[in-house]
């Protein structure tokens, strides 16, 4: 049994796959003061109430964003899954090619969303990654990395009205029935709903521009289905398609 981990900057999310089934996955909140002792008795935690036993696992491949908290997730992993993880970065295959200024610039997230999204849709494919930024990654019809673009995130920017601007309140992030709000709230939420589903058809449609060609565009991420439900270009909503990438990444370096 594989366990994928996705180490970002907002959420950890963990996935345990039996050979190609993502058979649980959990979302936690990111703490860069955690241990490895914690990160041990949380996942022990979770395998428990999921009937899991820690004996199962025989890999761990991580994707990490948040490089302070990568020893610890490693040292975990030895200490209690008596396993050396594989971790996504330079000297890992991935089986596509990057054509970037500086490879080891591109988080590793990004990277597996790309590996994911070329393995299960096909290419030209533009990905769309709702994370702490918001993150446009391409990758040609031969499936090769070409780059992107990124953004502030969601979350990202409704704390930052809400830390800035003394009169805003700190929201939850939903759908407004109306463009036209009647209140702060809704007025807060049709500005970051729409405003972002408005950004990701803009620069998708520059990007389709500067390829000359038609893409198929995927969005992952936790706020992946509620911004497609007004995007015109997103086509495909994949939540989970960084761990998807981890499994492939695993297969590739077996």
């Amino acid at each position: 049994m594989l366990c994928a981990i996705d180490l970002g900057n907002t959420d950890i999310v963990v996935g345990l796959y039996r050979e190609r089934e993502l058979v649980r996955h959990w979302r936690l909140s990111t703490d860069r003061n955690r241990t490895a002792d914690e990160f041990g008795i949380i996942l022990h935690n979770l395998f428990s109430l999921a009937g899991i036993d820690l004996g199962e696992l025989d890999a761990v491949c991580v994707a990490s964003s948040v490089p302070p908290l990568t020893p610890a997730i490693s040292e975990m992993c030895e200490q209690y899954l008596g396993l050396k993880p594989l971790v996504v970065g330079p000297g890992i295959k991935t089986g596509i090619v990057i054509k970037y200024d500086n490879p080891k610039e591109i988080g590793a997230d990004r990277i597996a969303d790309s590996i994911a999204a070329f393995e299960l849709y096909g290419g030209p494919v533009v990905v769309v990654d709702f994370g702490t930024a918001t993150a446009f990654d391409v990758i040609s019809a031969d499936g090769v990395y070409l780059g992107g673009a990124l953004a502030p995130g969601i979350t990202t920017s409704t704390e930052a009205l809400f830390v800035r601007a003394a009169k805003l309140p700190r929201i939850d992030i939903g759908r407004p029935k109306s463009v036209i709000g009647k209140n702060t709230v809704a007025s807060m939420q049709a500005g970051i709903v729409f405003g972002f589903a408005g950004q990701v058809d803009a620069i998708v449609r520059r990007i389709i521009a500067e390829l000359g060609a038609p893409v198929r565009v995927v969005a992952t991420g936790p706020f992946a289905e509620l911004i497609a439900a007004d995007s015109e270009t997103i086509e495909t909503v994949n939540p989970l398609l960084t761990l998807e990438g981890l499994r492939i990444v695993h297969e590739r370096n077996l």
